[in-house]
């Protein structure tokens, strides 16, 4: 019998300690699951709304986009790190590269924003969830008040910094 055998064969002596503390399967995923749903009809359950009956709220919208930005973040420091890793020239000759495209001052403070809205939105609203670890802000009117102060301080933030 080859390594490989042996290794998927529990049932020799020398192999019992990958199953000797191992809880018996009372019933497989699949009976599990029809139990569920047959108890849900017994009982006459609805079935768990889909997220279009929601009424769309700030602080919805406020976790989606802060979802959204982390990941665009981390995609985005990701992906500049890795061309720093394996492009070939410096930071200056790709600096010199976009001064020569000529993209005009609107794209370019377009382009700032971009950059400085989902940064400033994720640091604020992240402040904002600090807060909330700490037990704070968590009736209805401070979390909407929080929400739209997040939404200002990061626009006011980013035309602050598309200016520079």
């Amino acid at each position: 019998m080859t390594l490989g055998r042996q290794s998927i064969c529990l049932a020799k002596p020398q192999y019992s300690v990958l199953y000797r503390h191992a809880a018996p399967m009372g019933s497989t995923a699949k009976e599990e699951m029809n139990k569920f749903w047959d108890k849900n009809v017994r009982l006459n359950r609805p079935m768990s709304p889909h997220i279009t009956i929601y009424k769309w709220s700030v602080p919805m919208m406020m976790s989606i986009m802060h979802r959204g930005t982390g990941i665009g973040l981390t995609g985005a420091v990701s992906a500049f790190a890795m061309a720093a890793l394996v492009l070939p020239g410096s930071y200056p000759y790709y600096l010199d590269l976009i001064h020569s495209l000529s993209i005009g001052p609107f794209l370019t403070g377009l382009a700032k924003f971009g950059i400085a809205f989902p940064l400033s939105y994720h640091t604020y609203n992240g402040i904002r969830h600090l807060c909330w670890d700490f037990g704070k802000g968590f009736k209805i009117p401070e979390v909407y008040s929080t929400g739209y102060t997040v939404i200002g301080l990061s626009v006011l933030t980013s035309v602050a910094l598309m200016m520079i």
